[in-house]
């Protein structure tokens, strides 16, 4: 079953939130990467492919540090790395809780990320109040690092996947509990993730 992964970064041990004349920071990645039931970041792999998930403190758009995400997608497998609420990972949980959000004021999620123009597609999922799975893909047709501005009203409801304990009633409820990375299948190579944010765009 593939499952939905959560980032969150707690700076010693307390939430907070970075709010922006157009935003609001949810994560950045500057916390110490670590998986299994006490992780800070939800992530796996399965049917053949694989991925390895690290901080990296030599490439980042912001702060101290990025999310480093090695990867191999391979046809029928899948890969997910992921971060928010009610994770199999306990302390993924975002910088400010989805409760506190002013939901009503944003209309997009934005991330960074460092291309490589390798031409790959990577999905970017969000998992709303019914727990349905919502994805929006971008392609790594650049270098560097670049802003990628995902509209509330451009995200699709899977249909290759959702959770059995899903509401499925097709429409995106707020709050938002969780977002996701998945390097599509017929991939490979390493991408950096850093500043996921709410925005109005």
């Amino acid at each position: 079953m593939k499952k939905i992964f959560f980032m969150a970064a707690i700076f010693l041990g307390i939430s907070v939130a970075c709010f922006a004349d157009n935003g609001t920071l949810i994560d950045d990645f500057e916390v110490s990467v670590t998986s299994g039931p006490e992780g800070t970041v939800d992530f796996g792999a399965g049917n053949g492919s694989a991925v390895t998930v690290t901080r990296d403190t030599d490439i980042k758009n912001s702060g101290e540090s990025s999310l480093k995400v090695v990867y191999d997608a391979v046809e029928g497998g899948y890969i997910y790395v992921a971060k928010g609420s009610g994770l199999d990972a306990k302390n993924a949980d975002w910088q400010v809780s989805p409760s506190d959000i002013k939901w009503q004021e944003y209309n997009a999620i934005s991330f960074y990320v460092y291309g490589t123009d390798s031409k790959e597609k990577i999905a970017f999922d969000i998992k709303d109040n019914g727990g349905e799975i919502w994805r929006f893909i971008a392609q790594d047709d650049f270098k560097g690092w670049k802003r990628v501005v995902c509209s509330f009203d451009k995200f699709v409801l899977r249909d290759d996947w959702q959770p059995e304990n899903a509401e499925q009633n097709w429409k995106l409820d707020f709050p938002i509990k969780v977002f996701q990375f998945e390097p599509l299948a017929g991939s490979s190579g390493t991408l950096y993730f850093d500043t996921v944010e709410l925005v109005k765009e």
